[in-house]
């Protein structure tokens, strides 16, 4: 009998979590630091980062572990909000949702970050920033030229 390969992205133990997170994982600065930042807030307590990709491919276990969080974190790098769009897709809608962007952080290659861009996103997360929603910030469109990211500009 074949084995099935089991996933250990945070999808299997995302059961019974408080707080779940979603971030951007795009190459360009923002996308890492949205990345970085839910590894950081899993680190400290927060809430469990689960891989963005895991929930695009829509297993059903993780369905039924994000319906009984209490909370879902989705962090997206850019205004492009990839991370936010495909949780839409599976009907998830975010107790809060922040945009790397939005705080000041502008978009560069994927290591022009600092220590303390990391922690301006971190921070943001557990003040809340994200539980209100600054529709230009989310909604304007990317600048000329993309993100440089090479996704054919999202980040």
């Amino acid at each position: 009998m074949k084995e099935v390969p089991s996933c250990s992205c945070g999808g299997a133990s995302v059961a019974g979590q408080n707080r779940i997170i979603f971030a951007c994982g795009g190459v360009a600065n923002v996308g890492q630091l949205s990345n970085l930042a839910a590894i950081q807030l899993t680190q400290e307590g927060f809430g469990s980062a689960v891989c963005l990709a895991l929930l695009a491919a829509a297993p059903e276990g993780l369905a039924g572990a994000v319906g009984e969080a209490n909370e879902v974190l989705i962090i997206d790098g850019c205004p492009v909000r990839c991370a936010g769009k495909i949780a839409a897709a599976k009907g998830i809608t975010p107790d809060q949702h922040l945009v790397v962007t939005a705080l000041g952080i502008r978009r560069g290659g994927a290591l022009e970050f600092s220590d303390a861009d990391l922690e301006t996103v971190v921070s943001a997360v557990w003040e809340g920033k994200g539980r209100t929603v600054d529709e230009d910030s989310l909604l304007r469109p990317p600048r000329e030229g993309g993100c440089g990211c090479g996704g054919g500009g999202c980040c």
